[in-house]
């Protein structure tokens, strides 16, 4: 018999959140102002490929003000939902890279508004340092927090074409300092990546399914202005999923994922004012409901056929 949450086939955030805290909570998109070092020149200047101008922060507040930015996107939630508390999602560019003071005076001011009752962080595996991980432990004894890590894939060599910056041991690491202090790991993978096959694709699911960690996002390669995938699209180097497809790797994804690990996204937004393609992404919502009417066709839900990988496992403490 299929196993459900709620009224899902799989463990999406939204019921992971109702059933912690027993009420609606929503995610507030912050921009807090920092930079990356895949910009600034630390380790590039161009950032990846696919990143838009504002670092993926392009459903943030217009503020630059954070508090002003966290009542902004509030007040928009709250047409919705007239009742709920509120995760601060600290979005765009690398949320651990600034000095320890500057994190600290971000990080807290936030967290003590009125109904917010934890923080989530999106950051790059290589921007953890110690005295980060050492605040990031304190802010995890006084609220829920969790880290998002942008692996992407698991081959490096297309992390080379991406440019990402790093390598899969570097995210290796950061995962286990994490969770050597408690604190939930969320893992991003895209589909669509240049080159990759959907053998590719769910290879990195896999290894993400074997982490221990707390969740993953999935997320459709977009296509935007003014990034420098451009280029490689006007080449005829990049060639979009097709809508079936991307389902497709969705549900078998959801098949092989383990139970626990919560599905915080399964599709992406992009401005639609920015995208290029692929365009059938705009209807998020066709996406959503297709992947559940695909689950419920098939008969599969998340982790029906998950299988545990001993030599993925071992890396992971």
């Amino acid at each position: 018999m299929a196993k459900k949450w709620g009224d899902k086939r799989y463990n999406s955030l939204n019921y992971f959140l109702r059933e912690k805290f027993n009420e609606k909570v929503f995610k507030i998109s912050l921009d807090a102002g920092f930079s990356c070092p895949n910009r600034d020149g630390k380790i590039s200047k161009g950032g990846c490929i696919f990143c838009s101008e504002r670092g993926s922060g392009d459903f943030t507040g217009k503020s630059s003000d954070i508090i002003e930015q966290f009542y902004e996107v509030k007040e928009m939630m709250n047409k919705k939902w007239k009742s709920g508390k509120y995760i601060a999602y600290f979005q765009a560019y690398t949320n651990t890279y600034a000095p320890i003071e500057v994190l600290r005076e971000k990080y807290y001011s936030i967290l003590n508004l009125k109904d917010v009752v934890g923080i989530a962080i999106a950051t790059r595996p290589d921007c953890l340092s110690l005295e980060v991980l050492e605040l990031l432990s304190e802010i995890n004894k006084k609220t829920y927090l969790w880290v998002e890590l942008g692996l992407q894939t698991i081959s490096d060599e297309t992390a080379k074409i991406i440019n990402r910056g790093y390598s899969l041991e570097t995210y290796i690491k950061a995962v286990n300092e994490l969770k050597k202090r408690d604190i939930d790991v969320v893992t991003h993978v895209i589909f669509g990546l240049l080159g990759e096959t959907k053998e590719d694709m769910l290879k990195t699911v896999e290894f993400v399914a074997n982490t221990k960690t707390q969740g993953i996002k999935i997320h459709l390669l977009h296509l935007m202005k003014g990034t420098r995938l451009v280029d490689y699209y006007k080449e005829g180097k990049l060639k979009f999923l097709s809508f079936d497809e991307y389902v497709d790797l969705v549900v078998s994804s959801i098949n092989i994922l383990p139970e626990n690990m919560v599905i915080h996204r399964l599709t992406g937004d992009s401005p639609r004012e920015l995208l290029i393609g692929p365009m059938w992404s705009l209807k998020k919502w066709e996406v959503l409901n297709e992947i559940d009417r695909r689950l419920d066709e098939k008969d599969i839900w998340q982790g029906k056929n998950y299988a545990q990988r001993y030599e993925i496992s071992s890396l992971f403490k």
